[in-house]
């Protein structure tokens, strides 16, 4: 019976090892943080890497001065390849565009916290600057994290005449870590200043954080982006069966905020019944694999592929009107 034990013991030994060495892998690999890019622009477009203002730029088709669109991806951080896809095809729509990598990289923030919004500020004065841009014409563009700055920065900046933030948030929320250090600070600064943000201290049953603590948005009135400063019309993007933040009951607040303070430029909401958040963005290419994350936060394979098919059209013709006319007219029903 003793050397029954003794072996019990050698084998529990050997399988709590095994976790530790696996546990300290986990936690040295880090395979749940995104890498960090920095691609180089496709073909018509200029590299921009300048102290304070990283990212790639595309004049657009056409001759003339055009819309121009400055493009925000969300917490992935850097300069991703589908972020410079997007740049693309908006350019071959006629938009010029700059793809800005706002943290991650040298120089900038390493963990989402007190981002400075003056980031952006710089960046859309370098986009009105560039000769091909009309500075009369100025939308930006943003998802997920990047849709909750492009609201912010646009309610700051009466010259944005155009606003699309698919994935929204209509609140700041407080700053995250990859590595899972606590951060206590809002995700942006402005002036040095942190930004009222909605804290997170609950956890759902699901291990959802933003729900539990949107339910405290009331509590905090002061995190609320003030969507009804921004000139120009916003169209918002999402998928109801977003698991990894609520964005079609926060896209719906934003929306109610500026319908409720009326005499505005309209607000558009397209929300994607079977979609998650990857569900917004182009087409993927039909003749490629569907990557098998784009269910990883919600939705289902073909739903998320029937929302991007669907809503990105809709956006080009929303950014072309809402540019066109800078938003002085009702949206034209058909991008609905």
């Amino acid at each position: 019976m003793r050397r029954w034990f003794k072996r019990l013991g050698i084998a529990l030994g050997v399988v709590l090892a095994l976790v530790i060495a696996g546990g300290t892998w986990l936690w040295i690999a880090k395979p749940w943080v995104p890498a960090i890019e920095l691609v180089e622009p496709g073909p018509g477009g200029k590299p921009i890497r300048q102290p304070g203002l990283v990212g790639n730029f595309y004049a657009g088709a056409g001759a003339g001065r055009r819309p121009a669109i400055l493009l925000l991806g969300g917490s992935e951080g850097g300069l991703g390849s589908a972020v410079d896809g997007q740049a693309q095809l908006l350019a071959r729509e006629g938009f010029a565009v700059l793809a800005l990598a706002y943290y991650r990289l040298p120089g900038q923030p390493e963990r989402f916290e007190l981002v400075p919004l003056e980031s952006f500020t710089r960046a859309l004065d370098w986009l009105k600057a560039q000769g091909a841009v009309d500075p009369q014409l100025l939308a930006v563009m943003g998802t997920s994290k990047g849709a909750e700055a492009a609201l912010l920065v646009a309610s700051r900046r009466p010259d944005v005449g155009a606003v699309v933030a698919a994935a929204p948030s209509h609140v700041v929320w407080q700053g995250f870590d990859w590595s899972f250090a606590p951060v206590k600070s809002s995700s942006w600064s402005e002036r040095s200043k942190p930004v009222p943000f909605l804290p997170i201290t609950d956890v759902g049953w699901d291990g959802n954080v933003y729900g539990p603590a949107l339910a405290t948005a009331p509590k905090h009135p002061r995190a609320a982006i003030p969507v009804e400063r921004i000139a120009g019309p916003v169209l918002l993007l999402c998928g109801e069966a977003d698991s990894l933040w609520p964005s079609c009951p926060m896209a719906r607040a934003a929306k109610a905020r500026r319908d409720q303070n009326g005499g505005g430029p309209e607000t558009v909401l397209l929300a994607y019944k079977d979609a998650g958040h990857l569900g917004v963005g182009p087409p993927l290419p039909a003749d490629r694999d569907v990557p098998w994350m784009l269910t990883m936060f919600g939705g289902s394979q073909q739903g998320n592929l029937a929302a991007r098919a669907a809503g990105w059209p809709r956006t080009i013709a929303f950014l072309k009107q809402a540019l066109t006319k800078a938003g002085n007219d009702p949206v034209d029903p058909e991008i609905r």
